[in-house]
């Protein structure tokens, strides 16, 4: 409702302006004008208008949603996307700039598509949004031109990215089970070596692991895993990690570099 209010208000303003440019390029008498709040004084009034035009366009567009992202329409899912382009719009609120994100998304179902997302960044902000890089996003089939950034860290949120790569053929089937129902205790790199083989994006590496349960032996297992190629740096000899395997079947085991809450 106060999105309407204010583009109401806003889009009277735009015609007031415009008819009083029209009234003086055509040399109507604005002394005389049909416009309300002209007058004698031919000035004041578009002033006292555009000052109230530009404001409104300025903080009302945010507080109406013209200047805020939008809102996905009809039942959300959650999938991944990957930012093919940035872009400013022109629009500035409080020092902070407004930009279009356009992401490619990867449905659980369907086809690819690419949705709009209108946000303000501050540098901080857009510095961590680069062109390729992989976000997670709500969406809907019905309204494909719109999409959410997902809350990464929402339980919500990581079954449901967990479940798209599950699909999508990036946890060997094997892994399964260990990724999903199994412990998730620390451990290290200690070989890798890239496979070839590429998948939605991802490269997949061979690693040999150091599983290191706290208070428990340690043992080595073998394992595979698809990274996107921003997250390689982060799986080289020696780094730590995260693993999942069942007590029945410590030898299959399924890696990740975060720690998942609850595990």
């Amino acid at each position: 409702m106060l999105r309407i209010v204010f583009t109401v208000v806003w889009l009277l303003l735009s015609a007031w302006l415009l008819v009083w440019v029209g009234e003086g390029l055509f040399g109507v008498d604005q002394r005389h004008s049909v416009l309300p709040f002209a007058g004698e004084d031919t000035l004041g009034g578009p002033i006292i208008i555009g000052v109230a035009w530009g404001l409104l366009l300025t903080f009302g567009g945010t507080m109406s949603g013209l200047g805020r992202r939008k809102k996905v329409r009809g039942e959300a899912q959650i999938g991944v996307g990957t930012i093919v382009e940035i872009s400013r719009t022109g629009m500035t609120v409080n020092d902070v700039p407004q930009y279009d994100l356009f992401i490619r998304v990867s449905p659980r179902d369907g086809d690819d598509f690419v949705g709009q997302l209108r946000m303000l960044l501050d540098a901080a902000d857009f510095s961590a949004l680069q062109v390729g890089q992989p976000v997670p996003v709500r969406y809907s089939l019905s309204d494909q031109d719109t999409v959410e950034l997902a809350d990464a860290t929402d339980p919500a949120v990581r079954e449901s990215l967990l479940q798209w790569r599950i699909d999508r053929g990036l946890i060997d089937p094997a892994q399964v089970r260990a990724r999903t129902t199994g412990t998730q205790v620390p451990a290290s790199v200690l070989e890798v070596r890239p496979t070839g083989r590429r998948r939605e994006g991802q490269s997949e590496l061979a690693l040999k692991v150091l599983m290191a349960p706290e208070g428990a032996a340690t043992w080595e297992a073998d394992t595979t895993v698809f990274v996107y190629p921003q997250a390689v740096s982060r799986l080289q000899v020696g780094s730590p990690i995260w693993a999942f395997y069942r007590r029945e079947d410590p030898h299959t085991v399924a890696v990740t570099i975060e720690k998942e809450e609850g595990r």
